[in-house]
């Protein structure tokens, strides 16, 4: 029991002990605890620290994901922001839209436009991408209302601004009743859409349409006049047609818009307005104003001045752009020169477009001194002998080129003259010549052949490619061949003393076209106002600069003549030789006119001085023998394609057909030149084409391998056809007196077709026999027109190879020249 009692007391004692003590137990177990928390800690602590220094990998790693989580908590954090911000701009945007489309709603234009810019800048501003669907929402509307805003824009600027294009009328008025917006507020407008420019060219092409066109259109029906009524200009009425009237009505419209339009305005219209106005003044109004004579230069000084004076109004407006009126003012001689320039060359091409016109017959005059001798020839073969000096009649005066140098004296003219008259010789030359015959000089001791016969003459070389540039007279300078002088226009002074010449006067004649003294009235009156300006009258004038180039314009005119005159002359019968007529008597008449102009007492030193119409002259010969020569050259290959071209004409089953053709060829073409060229000129250029048809003959026969007895008969006969051609070269052939020509009358056909014996003494060997061969070659005058290896070649092809024919050839052979000159 005792124990119990004290059993219990004890555990009352530690029970109280316990009581109070238990704060300081449960300080002491907390701490306990939170050591045996700490122990544990710095146990896990080192355990990993000792993990950490035997892995260290694992340590960066970890180190690193934690920098990674930062760095996106703080992106988080900065994308939040961005899109604070975005809202924030997207919402001011819209709340400026609202803004804009209520100042539209009120017609406030200019407001609205102040806004939309600003909201502009303000979408541009957010930094977010265009793409985003809320950014594309706002651009779409505010796109949408500045459609809006410029749909009442452009009702406003329409009643500032209004082009009536029925009425013709324009109405400028600064300001409407019940529009916020005035003319200088839309210029504001126009700036913010950047539509000065455009709106600007859309007024001028209204305004062209109405009003200026109709004014400026000079092949218009009529011209308005313009009218100016406070605001309004309108195009009414009519006016003259006149260059100062155009002036004053565009001074109108001009000072109109100054006054009405803003100066931004004034400065974009002149930019698209002034050039197109200026080039329908220089092109159209100036450009028919500029006379091409001098008779009208002084209305043309009014234009000038009055041209001059718009410009100086037009700057005095602001309008700019009028540097090339006032360059065409002061290149108004250019201007003139070209204009002179043009008209002269379209009065060439539009005379010869009217085709050849009736012809003129002309004559040429020949006064010589000339001796005894020579009076007789040219009376014994007419003037036809006497003026004729070379085969394709070059140049009628070539044939006394040297005569001055043997103190021959020649004076020549060439004047129109009545249809009717004949060729004559003046002062009855014949009787005159006959006088002298009576003393008794000896007879020429030649056969008649031989005194007929002449020395072949040369063709003129003719230009295979007749091309413009020789038309042009480029190339002259390149040598032609010339062809020979005649004989008979060659006094023989030696054997005549000084008192044994006199003067004889020949006369020609041959006919032109209408279109040299076109051409020759236009060259003249050209230099007639280049004289003029050179002159004390015109110092003043201002294109007297200009002078210098209106010599030069007659060039120019025969460069063209000469340049499209074949298109024109060839489709006519003879064209090519009324060109060359024509051509021919240019250059004469030139030459008259230069000689003449030097000693004309009227003009100043300077004009005579700028005349120089000697390469002219000698250009426009060129070009005429040029022509002649082409024209020769095709008539010939003609016949020779008549006459089987490269193939021997012998050797076809058609030869005489071809032959007949070839004959009726020439006959025709004699018949189309008698009624052109001169008497001489006809015999030149018809033997040229007799010759022609004579020496394809010839050659052909020379190439045959053999000639029988049959084709000896066939080709003589042949050659008799041709030889019946010897009636165009009568005396009295074309003179109007073949009815009573002589019959014992010998042709002149020796004296025009170089080959003319030779075919005639090809007949006759054709047709003899040995014996009449060798009396030909000894006696007669075979040797003159044949070689000995010819005759010998003659005989080889008609004879048989005997003892008879060789001995023919050898006693030939051993006289090789038994007849001389």
């Amino acid at each position: 029991m005792v124990a119990h009692v004290e059993l219990t007391f004890y555990q009352d004692q530690i029970r109280s002990i316990n009581e109070e003590s238990a704060e300081d137990v449960n300080a002491w177990f907390n701490n306990a605890r939170s050591i045996q928390d700490d122990i544990a800690r710095s146990k896990r602590l080192a355990n990993d620290i000792v993990k950490r220094s035997e892995n260290p990998d694992v340590s960066g790693k970890s180190v690193e994901e934690a920098e990674e989580k930062a760095a996106f908590i703080v992106r988080e954090l900065d994308y939040n922001y961005q899109i604070q911000q975005v809202l924030r701009g997207l919402r001011t945007v819209n709340k400026t839209l609202d803004e804009v489309e209520e100042a539209s709603s009120q017609r406030r234009i200019l407001d609205a436009l102040h806004l939309l810019e600003r909201s502009w800048t303000e979408l541009d501003s957010i930094s977010a991408s265009k793409s985003c669907r809320a950014m594309k929402l706002l651009d779409i509307r505010a796109f949408e209302l500045k459609s809006d805003v410029h749909e009442v824009f452009e009702r406003v600027w329409k009643a500032l601004v209004h082009v009536d294009l029925e009425q013709k009328t324009l109405t400028v008025t600064q300001s409407r009743d019940g529009e916020p917006m005035s003319l200088p507020d839309a210029v504001i407008g126009l700036k913010a859409y950047k539509e000065v420019d455009q709106r600007m060219a859309l007024l001028w092409h209204d305004l062209d349409t109405a009003i200026i066109g109709p004014r400026t259109n000079l092949a218009g029906p009529r011209l308005p006049t313009i009218h100016v009524n406070d605001t309004i200009l309108k195009a009414t009425g009519e006016t003259d047609r006149s260059i100062t009237s155009l002036y004053a009505d565009l001074e109108k419209i001009l000072t109109f818009l100054s006054a009405k339009l803003p100066e931004d305005l004034i400065q974009a219209l002149s930019e698209v307005m002034i050039p197109q106005i200026v080039s329908r003044i220089t092109g159209i109004w100036l450009s028919s104003a500029v006379p091409s004579t001098l008779k009208d230069m002084e209305e043309f000084e009014d234009v000038l001045s009055a041209t001059r004076r718009f410009c100086e109004t037009s700057a005095r407006l602001n309008f700019k752009g009028f540097g090339e009126l006032e360059d065409w003012i002061d290149s108004a001689p250019k201007v003139w020169l070209s204009k002179c320039r043009e008209t002269a060359l379209d009065a060439v091409r539009a005379r010869l477009a009217r085709g050849l016109g009736p012809s003129t017959e002309v004559e040429r005059v020949e006064t010589q001194m000339v001796s005894l001798s020579e009076g007789k020839k040219l009376t014994t073969n007419g003037t036809s002998a006497a003026a004729a000096n070379n085969q394709d009649n070059q140049d009628w005066d070539a044939a006394w080129s040297d005569e001055e140098d043997q103190g021959v004296e020649t004076k020549t003219s060439t004047q129109p003259t009545d249809l009717n008259n004949p060729e004559e010789v003046e002062d009855d030359g014949a009787d005159a010549w006959g006088a002298w015959g009576d003393e008794n000089e000896p007879a020429d001791d030649k056969p008649e052949e031989e005194s007929k016969a002449q020395e072949p003459l040369s063709e003129p070389h003719a230009q295979e490619d007749d091309d413009t540039g020789d038309a042009w007279g480029w190339g002259d300078e390149e040598t032609t061949e010339e062809p020979q002088e005649t004989a008979t226009a060659q006094p023989d002074v030696s054997r005549h003393p000084p008192n044994e010449t006199r003067e004889m006067t020949l006369r020609e004649t041959y006919h032109i076209s209408s279109l040299p003294d076109q051409v020759l009235t236009l060259v003249y009156a050209i230099l007639e106002d280049g004289a003029a300006l050179t002159s004390a009258s015109h110092e003043s004038s201002p294109v007297t600069a200009a002078a210098a180039g209106l010599f030069s314009l007659p060039t120019l005119a025969l460069a063209m003549y000469r340049a499209i005159s074949g298109h024109y002359y060839s489709p006519s019968d003879g064209g090519n030789m009324y060109l060359y007529n024509d051509a021919m008597y240019l250059a004469e008449r030139l030459g008259d006119f230069s000689s003449s102009w030097k000693k004309r007492e009227d003009l100043s030193t300077r004009a005579q001085n700028m005349l120089r119409l000697d390469n002219e002259i000698k250009t426009l010969q060129n070009f005429a023998n040029r022509t002649y020569s082409k024209e020769m050259n095709i008539r010939k290959t003609i016949i020779r394609d008549h006459l089987a071209g490269s193939y021997n004409l012998f050797q076809q089953d058609d030869s005489d057909m071809a032959a007949d053709a070839a004959i009726s060829l020439v006959r025709s073409t004699a018949t189309v030149w008698e009624n052109i060229l001169a008497r001489s000129a006809w015999y030149q250029a018809v033997g040229s084409l007799v010759d022609a048809v004579s020496t394809k003959i010839i050659a052909d026969v020379m190439d045959m391998p053999a000639i029988g007895q049959d084709e000896a008969y066939k080709i003589a006969n042949l050659i008799a056809k041709v030889t019946e051609l010897d009636d165009l070269f009568l005396p009295s052939h074309g003179s109007g007196a073949s009815a009573h020509a002589p019959e014992d009358e010998v042709p002149m056909t020796g004296q025009y077709v170089p080959t003319w014996f030779r075919l005639k003494f090809l007949s006759e060997v054709l047709q003899s026999n040995l014996r009449d061969v060798r009396f030909l070659w000894m006696e007669s005058d075979l040797s003159l027109y044949f070689t000995l290896d010819e005759v010998i070649d003659l005989i080889n092809l008609s004879f048989e190879d005997n003892a008879r024919t060789r001995e023919v050839i050898k006693e030939i052979t051993q006289h090789p020249q038994p007849r001389q000159w």
